[in-house]
């Protein structure tokens, strides 16, 4: 028996009404009866189609500000009735209930009202409930009936068409890209409840996405992966326009995210550049000029820049685009880019360049995830910040205002590197970074060694981390790794204090003639 269904009938109800006049002179040149309600009724008849309104099959008028139209026996026993079912073609029959062999349905516009800023009611009345109850019913019946809820699809479903029908494997698909929209569409609304009624643990937590994108492969060859969209308004990687360059990889991705929230954390007044490695910071500077900042960035850590990615906080312009473009480098994210710009990197084929539009808010509120073994870790973003006012100094040694602004400087960084981080910055560029040790005395070594592989490197006669500012993601819990920042000719320190052993870190901090101010606050990353 074949599994070709012809459709001679279709029920079209959207909101996002894209494509939907093509589509509805398509399915009339082919016979097929349309069947629609309010607005999507009178979008197709303007064009001169024929529609019968869902309120004539189901003799029941429209009601309640549309909340109750096609929530009707005559509709959904149209989507549910099995065609090969006596019973069910008896029944329908009894109750004069049309069969519906395609749904063309999108819903109420709710992400884009909790987007735009509406308010509570507002979003409230931008829940849909008939659509998903469609839905899900055609979605079930897919042995017979046809469910469509993206635009994206017409031009497959009109192809189905020409053979004379849709066929199972189509109807499958589609059934199942439709459950897959009602799960997020549900998501969207419990999230958005959630917040909305300040409910921070809510019992049961979903999550969706939209597919931006199937990756080549994961973090290694052999693993599967893609790129999903969450929905949000936040810039960056998700939303940012490619301008050249192959596919992003599931690492540049990772990296670039990494990379462009790391560079947010300056706004976008002072122009600054983040370059990063395996999704840490190896170089973050500011400057009077993105050039400039680029340049600081690099002179950090020139080996790991190698086929890393760059950020940068303002608009990517000529002259910076060419000293880039001196190394390979994987991507380069930027809010905006000129002309001048994108024609230098045009000459760079493997380069990514990818514009935004604008910088995250690190301030803002907002989740992250994290999977483990048989669940999933919730928590709000890091979008923890201190400044002058809230550093308590705790030395006999009080920084300078220089070194204030260094030590901040260094702490905004160190949010961005994995634990245990360990920054040294000095004239608002970093100078050497440790990163992800288990030992945070071997984070300051590291952080220091690499700071003299460069000054041996570029020829520099003192190490550039006499007279840094030091910055520790966590407090030190031994006077140790302080000691070795001293050993490397740090002149302050800031770390969030709080430790068992701070008398012993604060004498160790005085003896070696450091100033050191806690923050109060820390900022694992792992």
């Amino acid at each position: 028996m074949s599994d070709i269904r012809p459709v001679t009938r279709a029920l079209l109800s959207v909101s996002d009404k894209t494509g939907l006049l093509d589509l509805g002179r398509a399915l009339a040149a082919k016979g097929v009866e349309l069947l629609s309600t309010g607005g999507t009724a009178a979008a197709l008849r303007e064009t001169g189609l024929d529609v019968r309104d869902v309120a004539e099959v189901t003799a029941f008028p429209e009601m309640m500000d549309g909340r109750v139209k096609t929530l009707h026996p005559r509709v959904h026993g149209g989507l549910l009735a099995m065609r090969s079912d006596e019973g069910h073609m008896a029944a329908a029959a009894e109750h004069g209930i049309p069969m519906i062999d395609l749904l063309v349905v999108n819903l109420y516009p709710f992400e884009e009202t909790v987007a735009r800023g509406a308010g509570y009611d507002e979003v409230i009345e931008n829940i849909d409930i008939g659509g998903p109850a469609m839905i899900r019913a055609a979605a079930k019946n897919h042995a017979d009936v046809a469910v469509v809820t993206d635009a994206a699809d017409y031009d497959a479903l009109l192809a189905e068409l020409e053979q004379g029908g849709t066929s199972l494997p189509f109807r499958k698909r589609l059934a199942q890209t439709a459950y897959a929209r009602t799960a997020q569409y549900d998501a969207a609304v419990s999230t958005w409840m959630a917040g909305a009624i300040g409910e921070e643990t809510p019992r049961r937590r979903a999550l969706a996405g939209t597919l931006a994108q199937p990756l080549r492969y994961g973090e290694n060859p052999h693993q599967e992966a893609a790129f999903y969209r969450d929905g949000s308004a936040r810039p960056g990687v998700a939303s940012a326009r490619q301008w050249q360059g192959k596919e992003l990889s599931y690492n540049n991705i990772n990296d670039t995210d990494a990379a462009f929230e790391a560079v947010a954390e300056f706004g976008g007044n002072a122009p600054a550049c983040v370059i990063v490695k395996h999704a840490n910071p190896c170089g973050v500077a500011r400057g009077a000029t993105l050039a400039e900042a680029y340049a600081r960035a690099f002179d950090c850590d020139r080996t790991s820049a190698f086929g890393g990615i760059v950020a940068l906080n303002g608009e990517l312009d000529e002259a910076t685009a060419t000293a880039i473009t001196q190394i390979f480098t994987e991507v380069v994210i930027a809010p905006s880019a000129t002309e001048g710009a994108r024609e230098v990197f045009a000459q760079k084929k493997k380069l990514r360049l990818l514009t935004t539009g604008g910088l995250p808010d690190p301030t803002a509120p907002g989740l992250t995830y994290r999977q483990v073994a048989g669940g999933f870790l919730v928590q709000g973003r890091d979008n923890g910040a201190v400044g002058f006012e809230d550093l308590k100094v705790v030395t006999k040694v009080s920084p300078s205002e220089e070194q204030m602004m260094d030590m901040l400087f260094a702490w905004r960084v160190a949010k961005h590197v994995k634990s245990n981080a360990i920054v040294y910055a000095k004239g608002q560029a970093t100078v050497g970074i440790g990163a992800g040790q288990m030992s945070r005395v071997d984070s300051s070594r590291i952080a220091a060694r690499k700071a003299a592989d460069m000054a041996e490197a570029l020829g520099l006669t003192a190490l550039p981390t006499h007279g840094a500012a030091v910055a520790s993601d966590a407090f030190f819990p031994f006077p140790d790794g302080l000691l070795a920042a001293a050993e490397a000719g740090a002149s302050c320190v800031i770390q969030p204090g709080g430790a068992m052993r701070d008398d012993e870190v604060i004498a160790a901090a005085d003896e070696a003639g450091l100033a050191m101010v806690f923050t109060g606050m820390r900022h694992f990353r792992h």
